[in-house]
């Protein structure tokens, strides 16, 4: 079981790169992701800490699927969010620049902190990020968007580390 966990867990890291073509649907990505985590914590359960490799293996891949898995959820959680008419032109990127490359960043940074044993970490980091951001929350619909991308983002990190929690102890 512990195999297949890391497997999954290769796939949550794998499947947003793999899956971000433009020829494959947008709910396709986030849901292998989350399926493939889903799956991970299933089997997670099923087994003895893990030692050694395994060890270094669950950390690396859990990191590494936070860093990528959260990009495909918060544009998903965006789509949701946000009620579009077909009939009006298609809003531009929105006024948050860097949002993808800030998001891969707060994810290794929230997932680090928590396999760490630091969960203090978390407030630093959004700290942080809420003040890079500050000047910018003023502008129309930033302030909405600051919090659905910054929550999305971070619940999936701890998802992602609370998988890996579950293979260690």
């Amino acid at each position: 079981m512990t195999a297949l966990s890391l497997i999954l867990l290769g796939v949550a890291a794998a499947a947003p790169i793999l899956l971000s073509s433009k020829r494959i649907p947008h709910p396709v990505a986030p849901a292998v992701t989350v399926l493939a985590l889903g799956g991970a914590a299933l089997a997670a359960t099923a087994t003895r800490p893990v030692t050694g490799f395994a060890l270094g293996a669950t950390l690396v891949l859990a990191v590494l699927a936070a860093a990528t898995g959260g990009g495909p959820l918060v544009r998903a959680a965006f789509r949701i969010a946000v009620r579009r008419d077909d009939s009006r032109p298609q809003p531009d990127a929105g006024p948050l620049r860097g949002g993808r490359t800030i998001g891969v960043l707060e994810r290794i940074a929230v997932a680090v902190a928590i396999l760490a044993g630091w969960p203090e970490g978390l407030a630093v980091v959004l700290a942080v990020k809420g003040l890079a951001r500050y000047p910018e929350l003023r502008e129309p619909h930033a302030s909405e968007q600051f919090i659905i991308g910054t929550f999305t983002s971070v619940l999936w990190a701890i998802a992602v580390s609370g998988v890996a929690q579950a293979l260690v102890t």
